[in-house]
């Protein structure tokens, strides 16, 4: 049934539980698992002029590199080939575009479950990703107690 399962990663604890979902059911499927980091560009937008933009991104593309290879060390505990790709944009934007251009079949992420306000003032990459993608989306609730 699922040939490509896509999980975007954060790098965070949390994640975690969706990466291991990804994981189970790639073995169960015989899935190749393709693990993105998205880097925020937008997030360069609220930073002073005199910040140094290429220190910044060097530093998030190696919290991307990380993350990333924490997708890898789960997916070989569970003998499921992996293909990662560290890309810059919009992250629900260039998960869905991702997941359409590999033809993924899945995409498995975590979501922190926040409702109301909480939502509405931070926003949701998952929920913009199940609006926006054409490919069936997984979401796994992050445990509060993942977070720390």
């Amino acid at each position: 049934m699922y040939d490509r399962i896509l999980v975007p990663t954060d790098g965070s604890a949390g994640v975690e539980r969706a990466i291991e979902q990804a994981a189970a059911l790639a073995d169960v499927h015989g899935a190749t698992i393709h693990a993105v980091f998205v880097v925020n560009t937008a997030s360069f937008a609220s930073l002073p002029m005199e910040t140094s933009w290429e220190g910044v991104s060097d530093m998030l593309r190696e919290d991307g590199e990380k993350a990333l290879e924490r997708v890898r060390q789960i997916a070989d505990r569970y003998g499921v080939p992996v293909e990662t790709a560290l890309i810059e944009g919009t992250p629900s934007k260039e998960v869905v575009r991702y997941a359409e251009a590999e033809g993924c079949d899945l995409i498995v992420m975590g979501t922190h479950g926040r409702g109301g306000i909480d939502r509405l003032l931070l926003g949701s990459v998952a929920e913009r990703v199940v609006r926006g993608s054409p490919v069936p989306v997984l979401t796994v609730r992050v445990r509060e107690e993942d977070l720390d």
